[in-house]
């Protein structure tokens, strides 16, 4: 297990690995092997777990994940008797090691993520990298642990139509049209919804989120694809 201090080395024999998740790996795998290299740089060597989070591993050893995604921080953290799992949100919250960009005290909105919804860890550490980037948040009125879905977990219960119209209406109540998210499904809700989008790693290496493919059915399809696979 990594202890999030100073050095950031591991202190036990507890093995890591890092999960950038389907959804990264669909969107911009080019960041999620930036990030594997920058976390090998500082952290020492580790393996990238591409299985997919609804999918036990079968590690056979226990293994901390660090991971990028919200569904992997819960998955592989309560599903399967091998993992637990930090948020690379965390790691970098605390690190000596990552360059943050200077955005000028630039003000966003933010969304949180659903599977994290009870995660202050994952919130505060979220908000502390913002504050590292110079960005000025602007808090939703639910925020939090009180956040409300950005609409897409409604995916296949309602209508796609229907699951549009609650993209919609989630991302009207965010105070600006900059709208910081860190999950990819966000990235589609938020630009569904006619606001801008800041996925969180594009952020932290300055580059511009678009959307890709973002309509709902198209999108579930690109990942239920790739969830078969891995």
């Amino acid at each position: 297990m990594i202890t999030i201090k100073n050095s950031f080395r591991k202190t036990n024999m507890i093995k890591n690995v890092f999960a950038p998740g389907c959804a990264l790996m669909l969107y911009k795998p080019e960041l999620a092997e930036k990030l594997h290299l920058l976390l090998n740089e500082n952290l020492g060597e580790m393996d990238k777990l591409l299985i997919c989070c609804h999918h036990d591993p079968q590690l056979s050893e226990k293994t901390e994940v660090i991971n990028v995604c919200p569904g992997c921080d819960k998955r592989f953290g309560n599903d399967y008797q091998s993992t637990s799992t930090i948020s690379l949100w965390e790691i970098i919250a605390e690190s000596d090691f990552f360059p943050f960009p200077d955005y000028q005290g630039r003000s966003m909105s933010v969304i949180d993520a659903c599977p994290t919804r009870d995660q202050e860890r994952v919130h505060k550490a979220v908000r502390t990298v913002l504050q590292k980037m110079n960005i000025t948040l602007v808090e939703p009125k639910n925020t939090m642990t009180k956040s409300i879905c950005c609409g897409d977990s409604f995916y296949g219960i309602i209508p796609t139509y229907k699951v549009k119209e609650q993209m919609v209406k989630r991302t009207s109540e965010m105070p600006l049209d900059d709208v910081v998210v860190y999950c990819v499904s966000c990235v589609k809700s938020v630009y569904i919804g006619r606001k801008r989008p800041h996925y969180l790693i594009d952020l932290l290496f300055e580059n511009e989120t678009v959307p890709k493919t973002f309509e709902p059915d198209e999108w579930h399809k690109e990942l239920d694809d790739y969830i078969e696979k891995h």
